[in-house]
């Protein structure tokens, strides 16, 4: 099997203090049953181990599933954490409880997708499908 044709690598990270990862969980057996090979770094990481694992499991993608209303500092040390580390390629997705306004400030900051709590879990497994394929172009 080809690089192509190989599983798209998605990790599933659970930053800061939030300890409640059902969505994390359900969105990580959701894409995993969508054919990807899903790698879940579990609940508390910092944002240096999440970037961490991302280096060693070579991703495609990472998906960072917030709960905890942290998601603008949180994402802000995450994208300078994988510029350190010259992941700038690596698209970000951000999911959970993000309010409308915050959006653009995501994505200003680099962040690939964001995708509030509710959001079609369809829409989601095709953004990550799309933009990890082009991250592996």
């Amino acid at each position: 099997m080809t690089a192509r044709e190989s599983p798209i690598r998605v990790l599933v990270a659970k930053p800061g203090l939030d300890g409640h990862d059902r969505g994390a969980r359900v969105g990580a057996r959701l894409l995993r049953d969508a054919g990807m090979e899903v790698i879940y770094t579990g609940l508390r990481q910092t944002t240096r181990q999440i970037a961490e694992a991302a280096l060693q499991e070579d991703v495609d993608i990472i998906v960072l599933s917030i709960l905890s209303g942290a998601h603008i500092p949180l994402a802000g040390k995450l994208m300078e954490e994988l510029r350190t580390r010259g992941m700038n390629d690596v698209p970000v997705v951000v999911a959970g409880t993000i309010p409308t306004d915050d959006v653009a400030k995501l994505k200003a900051m680099g962040v690939a997708g964001v995708f509030p709590t509710g959001s079609p879990y369809p829409e989601v497994i095709e953004f990550v499908r799309h933009n990890a394929r082009e991250n592996r172009a």
